[in-house]
């Protein structure tokens, strides 16, 4: 069998034929308040609920093309929770055990939902990149301790961007027929905000790519100081945000970058529930809150286009749970449109 028709037929394989090709909306409420178009491709109509699929699905596949994942192998990655669901979905439907590192205090949804994808699960302490208990770096360890583990490294390995070059990208090009003015998105491997801005900047340069970050990450600081310096601490946004360089932040192609903190996320998250009954995820909200920032000062008409990454059975715990809430000190009162403006102005 050649490696194209391998590689076709590991994609048909029960259900990860349905990874890709996922819908997008505009966002009617945001759309209306600030005079400018704001659109959402919808990640989480994948079968595993986010858009890490689809990079889970492209690295194993690439891998077993190429030789490097073998029958009977383990695949090893180090992850706050999404891209280890992915890998261990795609894992079992193409057989093969997963052992996810991550780091404790994540959202208990994303524990249940990885171990109902039958992966094994191994916390470590939640602490700053370049600590040796840093998730990334004991996956790593672990990944890389046996020749029976494929060690999946999404934050360097090359098919985590080019499954958004060759396919995310293009499929929001034709959605949008090729009108787009702006891209908002955050990172945490990178992968999504490299290969969706590689390939509109190779369509349109004019589009402008912005990338917002939560507060404990150091991506904003680096893109304008060029230096690894983060505010805050991690609260409400998981897996994304990172403190060093890695090979797919280095393709991505960014134009100004910022950062929210968790209430401007939560803020929005309740006055959008209540005006449009969308409920979504951690990292979905700072991508919408980033793409209500950029808005506001974008020209009248503008076109912006961001991810629902996943939906709000992942945020349970933490952003629609109310003592969560009211331990760190964060408000669910729903703004007025004159407050929520305010306070992304």
């Amino acid at each position: 069998m050649s490696d194209l028709s391998l590689d076709k037929k590991l994609r048909s394989t029960g259900l990860l034929k349905l990874i890709g090709n996922t819908p997008m909306i505009r966002v009617e409420s945001l759309s209306q308040l600030t005079g400018r178009d704001i659109f959402m491709k919808c990640e989480n109509f994948n079968p595993g609920g986010t858009i890490k699929d689809r990079p889970a699905l492209n690295m194993v596949v690439k891998a077993i093309v190429r030789g490097d994942l073998k029958p009977g192998m383990t695949i090893v990655e180090g992850t706050a929770g999404n891209t280890g669901i992915g890998l261990a979905m795609v894992g079992q439907a193409l057989g093969f055990e997963v052992i996810v590192v991550l780091p404790k205090g994540q959202d208990p949804s994303k524990l249940k939902n990885l171990a109902l994808y039958g992966a094994k699960i191994h916390e470590t302490d939640a602490v700053m990149y370049p600590d040796e208990r840093h998730f990334f770096l004991v996956g790593k360890k672990i990944g890389t301790s046996s020749p029976n583990y494929w060690w999946a490294n999404q934050f360097d390995n090359p098919d985590n961007w080019g499954s958004h070059y060759e396919t995310t990208a293009p499929e929001m090009w034709e959605q949008m027929n090729g009108k787009i003015d702006y891209l908002v998105c955050a990172a945490g491997s990178s992968g999504t905000i490299a290969g969706v801005s590689k390939f509109f900047k190779e369509k349109d340069p004019k589009i402008k790519v912005h990338l917002v970050d939560p507060h404990g990450s150091g991506l904003c600081h680096y893109i304008h100081q060029k230096s690894w310096e983060p505010e805050g601490t991690y609260t409400m946004a998981e897996g994304v945000g990172i403190t060093r360089m890695t090979e797919n932040f280095n393709q991505a192609h960014i134009d100004d970058a910022f950062t929210l903190s968790d209430q401007a996320l939560t803020s929005l998250a309740y006055w959008i529930r209540k005006k449009e009954g969308l409920v979504m995820g951690m990292s979905s909200m700072l991508n919408l809150s980033g793409a209500l920032k950029v808005a506001l000062k974008a020209p009248v008409g503008s076109r912006i286009v961001t991810f629902m990454c996943d939906g709000g059975d992942r945020a349970t715990g933490k952003m629609y749970n109310p003592e969560f809430l009211k331990e760190k000190n964060l408000s669910d009162e729903v703004l007025t449109d004159t407050q929520l403006k305010e306070l992304f102005s």
